[in-house]
């Protein structure tokens, strides 16, 4: 599912809203997670799972064209995981 389809759905199952104030809120909801990881923090949805970022350490990597070594620098990266129900639901 991508961001618009997410938007689709919520649409269908809330009428009474419009498409721009529904965009509005998947917007700021999506902000408020980038937000709180880019800060250290960690977002956790009950039921749902976990947010949180991860450090992935400075590496001497290839360039897959000349097989040159090439200085790789830390980043943080997302990380993702699923809680108890999700995984439960998925499994059903």
């Amino acid at each position: 599912m991508v961001r618009s389809e997410l938007v689709s759905c919520l649409l269908q199952e809330n009428a009474s809203l419009a498409a721009a104030e529904v965009e509005h809120v998947v917007s700021i909801f999506f902000d408020e997670i980038v937000g709180q990881l880019r800060d250290g923090g960690r977002v956790e949805l009950r039921g749902f799972g976990t947010f949180s970022a991860r450090t992935r350490d400075a590496r001497i990597g290839r360039n897959p064209r000349t097989g040159e070594a090439v200085k790789v620098d830390s980043t943080n990266v997302p990380y993702f995981k699923p809680g108890k129900e999700m995984r439960q639901r998925l499994n059903a």
